[in-house]
């Protein structure tokens, strides 16, 4: 069995790996080829946390995954731990080894930002320029990354409530080499105002109230949303749904249990989910259109699935037994 840590995965896999093992694992979904039961959800309200188990298999491949995730958001502020926590264990489905062990939590940001850059490079207008990042929280880099994989993107607003991890944020991306001298980086402090310059927009936060004003989005605006991800949680408002043209779900059950904005609005009676475009299997397999016209507001909306995981565990598995990377361990 191969065990990797996070850094030994961010030095091997990266946004160029992971957009096109996605799109392969979407092609084969649509196939009939992956096996995806309903995750199981675990609750500790005491504290606000929950443990989430998601197995899904990739039958022509003959490859199954398990990622175990925990959500504990009392914990950077009780033990210094982080928020969210978890690992994949990748089995071999026809002879039942166990053939790799990998820490999840960059890898599931990594799939977040491949999925949001597979969604942008459909649904976004073809001369995007300007990305507006609302949340510089953990989720938001990789969605950066995303972004700047399928766009050339010029200028990056920032938008968070604390000026200084925003600060931080741009420095990392032009440390790490992801933006160049001539990509403008500013931090915006009012969010309407950065929403009315903005081409794309990625939010990543876990607001349970509407992050921008709806009115405020310009026409052929794209919008990204991953941060929030249970029933009460809204990053977006009534209005920006009812302006959109296209409504994009990563995955329709996942949506309809968890996405508390679409939830609100099919609720309200704003919109409903007889409206939703598509899914990205079906966006990315071009089951269904996207962007038709310059003017059209777009919206994904992403909560996750266990066959996102699996994409990127596959990858990562392959590439470390080529490379031979990882700690080997007999079990």
């Amino acid at each position: 069995m191969i065990i990797m840590n996070e850094q030994q995965i961010m030095e091997m896999y990266g946004m160029e790996d992971a957009i096109p093992d996605v799109k392969a694992t979407l092609h084969s979904l649509a196939d009939g080829k992956i096996e995806n039961p309903l995750r199981t959800v675990i609750e500790f309200p005491e504290r606000s946390a929950s443990v989430l188990y998601m197995p899904c298999a990739d039958l022509s491949e003959g490859i199954a995954a398990n990622k175990t995730v925990t959500i504990f958001p009392e914990n950077p502020k009780t033990n210094g731990l982080p928020t969210t926590q978890g690992v994949v264990l990748v089995t071999d489905a026809t002879d039942g080894r166990h053939l790799a062990m990998l820490n999840a939590s960059y890898l599931t940001r990594l799939r977040t930002g491949a999925m949001s850059g597979l969604a942008t490079d459909r649904l976004a207008r073809k001369e995007a320029s300007v990305l507006c990042v609302i949340g510089t929280g953990g989720m938001a880099y990789e969605q950066v990354l995303g972004v700047l994989a399928v766009r050339e993107i010029r200028e990056i607003l920032l938008v968070n409530p604390t000026r200084s991890k925003a600060e931080a944020f741009g420095e990392r991306l032009r440390r790490e080499g992801w933006v160049s001298a001539e990509v403008s980086i500013e931090i915006v402090g009012d969010v309407d105002e950065a929403v009315k310059r903005a081409d794309v927009i990625n939010c990543a936060t876990r607001s349970e109230t509407p992050v921008f004003d709806g009115e405020t989005i310009r026409p052929g605006t794209h919008v990204n949303g991953v941060g929030s991800y249970l029933p009460h949680m809204r990053e977006v408002d009534e209005t920006f749904i009812r302006r959109c043209s296209k409504v994009i779900a990563d995955d329709l059950h996942g949506v309809k249990e968890e996405a508390g904005e679409l939830i609100y609005a099919d609720r309200s009676g704003a919109w409903s989910f007889d409206e939703l475009h598509g899914e990205l299997v079906h966006l990315v397999t071009g089951q269904v259109s996207g962007r038709e016209t310059e003017e059209e507001i777009t919206f994904f909306k992403c909560v996750g699935a266990a066959y996102y995981d699996l994409a990127v565990a596959k990858g990562v598995y392959r590439k470390a037994e080529a490379g031979r990377q990882g700690v080997q361990v007999e079990v």
